[in-house]
């Protein structure tokens, strides 16, 4: 007895300990009162801690790593402005159905409402980006608490969820035998509770309604989102795909769920596909502005819709034709089996297959004579070329490329070629600038056989360009390369009536310093900086970093004039 009274367990220990046995192996986050020992302990128990220089960047990472590896990411905030900071990943990983579990240390629960130390009502801050947001009021709950949590980042449509810690709870303690059985019985409820949600009434029949639709459709085609790769989706889509003949169009992350290479994509030729479609079946993908609310003038009016979705509530909004609620894979691989019994397949010369070939091939040909040339100052062509044909030759495993900024993004998705799923991390479902050095790290751990590639905008690196330090301290095999263009699109856009007032001769709102030397950063904290103006020094630069999968920025420097105003989106500006 004497033995176990002196055993004594205290909350950041408890917490560690329960998260590393809910399974949990990487957690990002930036450390501080009241939560270092929160993050030493956790450590300890077998998750590892990557710390982090900014909340925000640490919380992309931990949202990333949910999706790529299907399991919640771990962010890990101070209290106050630390939470606050924090909310960007929360919400960027609800926003794209990511499961993320962040976990804030508090101030003293008896000093609330009395302007104690980074006071804040953070469950109030968190609950509107959160699916589930608790708070432990003492050391006995926490246990419990981490694994419900846990389980509600994953259930139903993944999004995030919060754990609010106070910092006297943090310093409880409890015996070590009592730690365990709280540890225990948390995990065997956890265990005992169904995990596969309730069968939506209707998938039976809706399953046999979408394999008429498709069979009976002229023009059919699948949109492959995001939620597919999640749901790794991909054996079962590209049977789908080869086995009816169907052309595919991928989102932006939904790209390589079926090769980009496949004869069948239809990426190239996206505007006939979705205009012209007369059934479309949606495979994890929400018909949102990414897909222009599938409704006219990009879509046809006549359209008809399969949507499949792991939320019933999304099938009730959009009110499809056919509405299929489940996990992707599972829905996907239902559909093969009842397509199976009554084969179907659109041969290479149907009328639809072939509009959709002919136009990819027209529209590849066009966008090749563009790339084919060497522009020098470079344009954002010329280097995408380059990156994408050194990215392919490092076939399988295929690296991870991580995209942000306006015109570079939009190049980059219609240059680099995805072969893999899982394999594109961009701005996502909320555009969110700032994503990628976060990205990057946690691509790094997640997928650790993987070459992570970064291709950065200027101004999208600028917004966690300090995590090049954190991929230097943890020596992670990836390499950032920067369109530099001087500035957000290219530098100054101002027209004679903007050049007027006061502040006219202020730099504009979109110029950064000419030529800044973002390489430099990395030098300085001992990776590799590349300074690259011409088709040579970029491939020399790509091929050495790519071989070392050591940290490097490649500064990559562009015609200031080569870009268009807020890329693809301009409409909007």
């Amino acid at each position: 007895m004497a033995s176990d009274s002196a055993a004594r367990v205290d909350g950041s220990a408890l917490a560690g300990r329960a998260l590393a046995a809910a399974g949990a192996r990487h957690m990002f986050g930036v450390v501080g009162i009241p939560v270092t020992s929160l993050a030493s302990r956790a450590a300890a128990a077998g998750c590892r801690f990557l710390a982090f220089r900014n909340e925000q960047s640490a919380g992309y990472a931990a949202a990333a790593y949910g999706f790529l590896t299907g399991r919640p990411g771990l962010l890990l905030t101070v209290s106050g402005p630390g939470c606050v900071h924090g909310l960007a990943g929360l919400s960027h990983a609800t926003a794209n159905a990511w499961p993320l579990l962040m976990v804030s240390g508090s101030c003293d629960q008896r000093d609330a409402g009395r302007g104690d130390f980074q006071e804040l009502d953070q469950i109030a801050a968190t609950r509107p980006f959160a699916k589930l947001a608790v708070k432990a009021a003492a050391i006995a709950d926490i246990p419990r608490l981490v694994f419900q949590a846990l389980a509600a980042t994953v259930a139903g449509r993944p999004g995030g969820c919060y754990l609010d810690i106070p910092s006297d709870v943090l310093h409880q303690t409890l015996a070590e035998s009592e730690a365990a059985s709280l540890i225990a019985d948390a995990a065997a409820a956890a265990g005992s509770a169904d995990p596969s949600p309730p069968k939506h009434k209707s998938l039976d029949q809706g399953i046999v309604e979408a394999a008429e639709l498709l069979r009976r459709a002229e023009r059919p085609l699948v949109v492959v989102g995001k939620g597919a790769a999640y749901a790794r989706a991909e054996e079962a889509i590209q049977k789908l795909v080869d086995t009816t003949g169907i052309p595919f169009l991928p989102t932006p992350m939904g790209k390589g769920v079926v090769p980009d290479v496949h004869p069948l994509s239809s990426t190239a030729a996206r505007s006939l596909a979705i205009g012209q479609c007369d059934v479309a079946l949606v495979v994890g993908a929400r018909l949102n502005w990414l897909l222009h609310f599938g409704e006219p003038p990009k879509w046809s009016k006549d359209v008809k819709f399969i949507l499949v979705d792991v939320s019933e509530d999304e099938i009730e909004l959009r009110k499809p034709q056919v509405g299929l609620v489940g996990d992707a894979k599972r829905v996907v691989e239902l559909l093969n089996r009842e397509i199976k019994d009554q084969p179907f397949c659109l041969a290479r010369s149907h009328p639809w297959v072939e509009a959709i070939t002919k136009k990819s091939k027209d529209n590849v040909l066009k966008m090749e004579a563009q790339l084919v040339k060497d522009v020098v100052p470079f344009n954002f062509m010329t280097p995408m070329r380059i990156i994408r044909d050194a990215i392919l030759a490092e076939r399988s495993p295929a690296p991870v490329v991580v995209s942000e900024g306006a015109n570079t993004m939009d190049v980059g998705r219609a240059v680099l070629v995805q072969n893999e799923p899982r394999t594109r991390l961009d701005a996502g479902t909320w555009g969110t600038m700032g994503v990628g050095l976060g990205y990057c790290v946690a691509a790094a751990v997640a997928e650790p056989e993987r070459l992570v590639v970064a291709v950065e905008g200027d101004s999208g690196f600028g917004f966690s360009a300090m995590e090049v330090e954190t991929l230097v301290r943890y020596q992670l095999p990836v390499v950032v390369i920067v369109f530099n263009n001087n500035g957000v699109y290219g530098g100054d856009r101002r027209g004679p009536d903007e050049l007027t007032g006061p502040y006219k001769d202020d730099p504009a709102p979109t110029s950064f310093v000419p030529g800044a030397g973002y390489h430099k950063m990395m030098e300085a904290f001992g990776g590799k900086g590349y300074l690259v103006d011409t088709p040579d020094e970029l491939r020399s630069a790509l091929s050495e970093s790519f071989r070392a999968r050591k940290p490097a920025v490649i500064n990559v420097t562009i015609d200031p004039y080569a870009g268009a105003e807020s890329g693809r989106m301009q409409h909007k500006n």
